[in-house]
């Protein structure tokens, strides 16, 4: 799923000529012009080419490159389609990863790509810090060693603290040329790093040593693309930005298109026309109204691809406010809200009605639980039982409204981002919905995500919308429940846990619940067997069900549009696939000239 700020109306017209480029299929080339967009990010034409940096001019799957694609299984997060890395193997406690390289694997300008390249990817990596590449003493899931074992072949070994995403998080890795960014690493860079590892001053100073060339390598601008994906950038406007063929990548006669051109967009109506328009090859998903999505249906050649998404949407509490701390009035509100009805006008092409609240989307709901499944409360609309639960938890009812136990008024505020438009019609549907009930219920929508987020987490808020069941990781799932937002935080191999409103502790959940502490389940998910993991992933969604720190409203389904007037070869429903950039269709020789 990919959030696009909605910002200004932009006409049809301006939006499809804001691209700023002439190039047309017919002067393309046989294989002619892919035109799409990048929903991760717009164009800023001063970024530097360099991946490293958020709004660098690379754009993932066609000039940047990883290691290899993640296949985005429902429930092993391991599985992945190759890219830089022909193949891979790993000890069955991931403690040692060998990654094979692609033996014809060329960078643009002709140079092989070789483990250096690796080794030298990975140093940049470790000065922007996390996942496998941290200076952090003890961390779960860091990499001790790195080895170059021959030209094409390397090996990475896993710390003494296990994860067991190691594997998905080394072939995460983002490659670039080592004769292009090999001098913004010390010469005693990876002695440095030796160090950082361990404790006291002179770990520190050797962290801080690390660290500090983090803002080095964000900015690093090389004069050109050196790329050794299917296509390197030819130039960028504010408008577009236009990639050519790259003819030394190792797979160069699987890539139809002789270039690409990336469209920039202001906000969701510029996409909306360029749909509209039939202007685009394919594109992510965008919050869509409904009259604009018939229009777009309407376009010869347009159609849309269905896959899984491992996102929700939920309604989340903030437990340390009454009376939000009561999980009778958390079920009560559960059994007020029609999840189907608030899809159907929220996000009725990219939602489906969460079957209930688990933690886990739905799809991955039945992989993970079987059969416990059906033992859950579905929470059904049923108003007789939310009354009973707003009475069990000493609610009053006074005129034909409900009340603080001490008779107080009790007015429910629902809070979004006011950029978010599925968020903000859900918001509504669910306050209209507790207001036929007699609970006096509004929607406050904040200016943009990131000031959503800031006022979230300083505890702002009694109900906001949160994204959830972010998989196929189960740690990464219940993280977003059971992590720093309620208040667990891993730090060099510690687990602790803050009271509400510390640390970003927003939800305010208690540490324990019924002799069971959810973060740290969540936290063992990170190193668990797979059938402990199960175990776990049972217990936690039980939990989440009886005690509701959040409602799962609806889970996203995957949602892209095509248009097949142009190329052939898409991508089926439900494919794996779908989630990643056209790009890496190309690269498993999905897409064709028409």
């Amino acid at each position: 799923m990919k959030r696009l700020a909605a910002i200004a109306a932009v006409a049809a017209l301006a939006a499809v000529t804001a691209c700023g480029t002439t190039e047309t299929a017919g002067t393309a080339g046989a294989g002619g012009v892919y035109t799409t967009i990048d929903g991760a990010k717009q164009i800023d034409a001063t970024a530097p080419i360099n991946p490293f940096n958020p709004q660098g001019s690379t754009f993932v799957g066609y000039d940047a490159m990883s290691l290899a694609w993640p296949k985005n299984s429902l429930t092993d997060p391991n599985q992945f389609y190759p890219g830089i890395a022909r193949s891979w193997t790993a000890t069955p406690d991931q403690g040692e990863v060998v990654v094979h390289l692609q033996p014809q694997a060329r960078w643009s300008d002709g140079k092989p790509v070789t483990s250096e390249d690796i080794r030298t990817s990975i140093g940049l990596a470790y000065t922007q810090g996390g996942s496998a590449y941290t200076v952090n003493a003890g961390a779960a899931g860091a990499a001790a060693d790195i080895t170059i074992v021959d030209a094409k072949t390397v090996k990475v070994t896993q710390g003494a603290n296990r994860s067991n995403v190691f594997l998905r998080n080394v072939l995460s890795t983002v490659v670039v040329p080592a004769h292009v960014y090999g001098k913004l690493l010390p010469a005693d860079f990876w002695t440095t790093l030796q160090a950082a590892r361990g404790t006291g001053p002179a770990a520190d100073k050797a962290k801080a040593a690390i660290t500090g060339l983090s803002q080095k390598v964000i900015t690093f601008a090389p004069p050109e693309d050196v790329s050794a994906g299917p296509f390197v950038l030819e130039r960028v406007n504010p408008g577009a930005a236009l990639l050519k063929k790259n003819p030394y990548f190792y797979d160069a006669a699987r890539i139809a298109p002789d270039k690409v051109k990336v469209l920039n967009y202001t906000g969701n109506e510029q996409i909306w026309n360029y749909l509209v328009t039939g202007t685009l090859d394919s594109a992510p998903f965008t919050a869509v109204p409904a009259a604009v999505m018939r229009k777009i249906k309407q376009t010869p050649g347009n159609a849309i691809r269905k896959g899984y998404s491992p996102v929700a949407a939920s309604m989340a509490f903030n437990q340390a406010r009454k009376p939000y701390d009561n999980v009778h009035v958390r079920r009560a509100l559960a059994y007020l809200v029609d999840r189907a009805q608030v899809t159907k006008i929220a996000s009725p092409e990219a939602g489906t009605p969460s079957l209930t609240t688990t933690g886990i989307h739905g799809d991955s709901a039945k992989a993970w639980l079987g059969d416990r499944l059906a033992a859950l409360d579905p929470y059904k609309v049923d108003p007789a039982k939310a009354d009973a639960e707003l009475k069990a938890a000493g609610m009053v009812k006074k005129g034909g409204v409900w009340a603080m136990p001490d008779g107080s008024p009790w007015k429910v505020e629902v809070h979004v981002p006011a950029s978010f438009s599925d968020w903000v019609a859900a918001a509504k549907s669910i306050t209209s919905q507790l207001n036929d009930h007699g609970i006096e219920a509004s929607v406050t929508t904040s200016a943009d995500y990131i000031l959503y987020l800031d006022e979230l987490a300083s505890g702002k808020f009694d109900i906001g919308f949160w994204l959830m069941a972010l998989g196929p990781s189960p740690y990464n799932i219940y993280q977003r429940l059971y992590g720093s937002a309620n208040g667990w935080s891993l730090l060099a191999g510690r687990l602790t846990h803050s009271p509400p409103g510390k640390d970003g502790n927003w939800m305010g959940g208690p540490e324990t619940i019924g002799g069971v502490n959810p973060g740290e389940l969540t936290n063992r998910l990170n190193l668990a067997a797979p059938d402990e993991q199960k175990r776990i992933v049972a217990t936690l969604a039980t939990l989440t069900n009886q005690q509701l720190p959040v409602i799962q409203i609806y889970d996203y389904v995957n949602t892209q549009f095509i248009n097949t007037d142009r190329y052939t070869g898409w991508p089926p429903a439900g494919s794996e696939a779908l989630r990643l950039p056209a790009g890496v269709w190309m690269q498993l020789g999905m897409i064709k000239k028409k």
